[in-house]
């Protein structure tokens, strides 16, 4: 598989991200590395989705810049990724688990997304494995860590950031592997409104439940998130189960813009995107009512 190049290498005053002085050592593999972070100012915000994903402009000075790209710690060393609030702590518990998974790591992830270099500037390709990566870990870690939201993050963050591949190199299948991580991402969503009902694994203290890094949707975010990807990813093999799914999202949907007031949990491009969320599966759920009569 091709390596995407995002363009030429910046010059020095042109870099859009940059070393933290302070040493990361790898909790997994006791190597030391330095984390890359995205210097202020390198973007211009777009349009957002209809799946809350903020778009951004090329600018002139930088060109294509994608904030997501960096957002999740890897070793380059051993590939453990992790939200960099767990990768200390959750590296440092785990540490035998992730140890032990290190050969299958790399293979695994190299299968798809290769060749890879989280020793040089991240570009589209590392971005989108570190994702993968981060959910090969999660999959290791206790409810403390929230690894079912966080996994479902990582899913529709891959998604995202395939589709940017594919918009790229559309010959090289990007667009099935952003697939994929669509319908991973669908599963850990329902999974992790079923695990805060039942108390199983709470998500509500978690710090920032995005979906995007730009803005912090909170609960009615996941709800809308597993409402849209149900709409867009769900099976639809089985009618009967579909239009019962579809009637929970709608209601789900319903309850997120029936006050009609902005407020912190709610704010205002939410409610704009619930209603057309929610017009849309009220089609579905008309369309499938007149096909039965």
């Amino acid at each position: 598989m091709l390596r995407i190049q995002t363009g030429k290498k910046p010059e020095k005053d042109r870099k859009v991200s940059f070393y933290a002085k302070e040493v990361t050592r790898c909790p997994v593999c006791d190597a030391s590395f330095r984390r890359e972070e995205l210097f202020s100012g390198r973007v211009s915000a777009d349009e957002m989705t209809d799946e809350l994903h903020r778009t951004y402009k090329p600018m002139h000075a930088f060109g294509e810049v994608y904030p997501l790209v960096y957002e999740i710690e890897v070793c380059p060393s051993c590939f453990y990724a992790a939200f960099r609030q767990d990768f200390l702590p959750a590296g440092t518990k785990y540490t035998n688990e992730l140890n032990a998974r290190i050969d299958t790591r790399i293979k695994e992830v190299q299968k798809i997304f290769s060749p890879l270099d989280f020793q040089e500037p991240r570009e589209l390709l590392e971005g989108a494995a570190s994702y993968y990566l981060a959910l090969m870990s999660y999959e290791l870690f206790s409810k403390e860590f929230a690894p079912t939201i966080k996994s479902a993050l990582a899913s529709v963050r891959a998604a995202w950031l395939c589709h940017d591949l594919h918009a790229k190199a559309p010959n090289e299948n990007w667009d099935y592997v952003a697939g994929l991580f669509y319908r991973k991402a669908r599963f850990f969503y329902r999974l992790a409104l079923e695990n805060e009902l039942t108390g199983a694994e709470p998500y509500s203290t978690q710090r920032n439940l995005g979906p995007d890094t730009d803005k912090n949707y909170g609960h009615e975010g996941v709800l809308y998130m597993s409402a849209i990807l149900e709409l867009k990813y769900g099976p639809s093999d089985d009618p009967d189960i579909r239009m019962e799914r579809m009637k929970t999202a709608k209601t789900s949907v319903a309850r997120m813009f029936g006050f009609g007031k902005k407020n912190k949990s709610k704010p205002g491009p939410l409610l704009e995107k619930s209603r057309e969320l929610y017009d849309k599966i009220k089609a579905e759920i008309k369309d499938g009512d007149d096909e039965d009569e």
